[in-house]
């Protein structure tokens, strides 16, 4: 069954090509990519060869230099391959590496605009030799929900519907749900929320547009944003997400997610019924029959 063509890869190419060209937004990926090296120094092992995948900059290759081995870059954006010693222009839902071939892959806010993201954490496991780790952050489901409602009511307030304006992405249950899907052992994925405050909403916008991140859903409303809708939206903005000093709100979730590729040195989860001590034995309490009430 193919899958559902969300994002137009094409459009978010040439986004975060101009995007780089300018004076980008870098905070969110350089916060994710110093939390990523400090999540990787406490794994007592040497990653000889690693691929960064879809990172918008050297970030992250920045942040592991000494502790990765080889760190081949990935991006399917040429211009963001300058200056890394190993890259492959590359997209993320083609990766061109063999089975077994990397001991690490690394990837910071770039999967959440891939289409078929089950497909991509496939071949990310095949691409690790056995006990390679995958550790990537992408942007989660609870992003921008203030700048989704806002544009939700000045939409039906001035246009008489609503069209999509921000990106659906995916929610923290569903990806740990993905990697187990995808044959990853020991999967964990835990979540870090990021709250920016802007002087505007106008602010915000600009920040999305200068990190290649504005709206490439492919179900998008190609007409142009009206100005009555915009001045709308910048009051229902102001009117639910301000500070008292007036400065707006924007929530970012970042969703972590790890896993390793299956190996027999692993540990495993216990058969059922293998357990030697009585959970009621280890809390010290009394075990309650099935169909028995609490105080009979």
């Amino acid at each position: 069954m193919p899958h559902p063509v969300i994002f137009d890869r094409k459009l978010l190419r040439a986004r975060r090509a101009r995007a780089g060209g300018r004076d980008p937004a870098t905070f969110l990926i350089e916060r994710a990519a110093d939390d990523l090296a400090g999540r990787l120094s406490a794994i007592l092992r040497k990653f000889d060869i690693a691929a960064d995948l879809g990172t918008p900059t050297d970030a992250v290759r920045v942040a592991l230099a000494g502790s990765v081995g080889a760190i081949v870059a990935v991006d399917p954006v040429v211009a963001h391959l300058k200056g890394a010693r190993l890259a492959v222009a590359a997209d993320e839902e083609a990766l061109p590496f063999r089975d077994g071939s990397l001991d690490l892959v690394v990837s910071a806010l770039a999967l959440q605009f891939v289409n078929d993201l089950p497909g991509t954490l496939i071949q990310i496991r095949r691409a690790l030799r056995p006990d390679g780790l995958l550790l990537a952050a992408m942007i989660g489901g609870d992003s921008l929900t203030e700048l989704r409602e806002a544009f939700a009511q000045a939409e039906a307030e001035v246009d008489g519907c609503v069209s999509p304006r921000v990106a659906p992405f995916a929610d923290l249950r569903d990806i740990g749900a993905l990697l187990q899907r995808a044959g990853f052992a020991l999967p964990v994925t835990d979540v870090d929320r990021v709250t920016v405050r802007y002087a505007s909403p106008l602010a915000l916008m600009h920040d999305l547009r200068s990190m290649g991140a504005a709206n490439a859903l492919t179900e998008r409303r190609r007409a142009p944003l009206r100005r009555a809708t915009l001045r709308r939206l910048i009051e229902i903005y102001a009117e639910r997400f301000s500070d008292p000093d007036g400065r707006v709100r924007a929530t970012f979730e970042i969703v972590w997610l790890s896993g390793w590729a299956p190996h027999e040195s692993q540990q495993k989860p216990l058969a059922p019924g293998s357990a030697k001590t009585r959970l009621a034995d280890a809390l010290r309490t009394r075990e309650i029959p099935a169909g028995e009430k609490a105080g009979n």
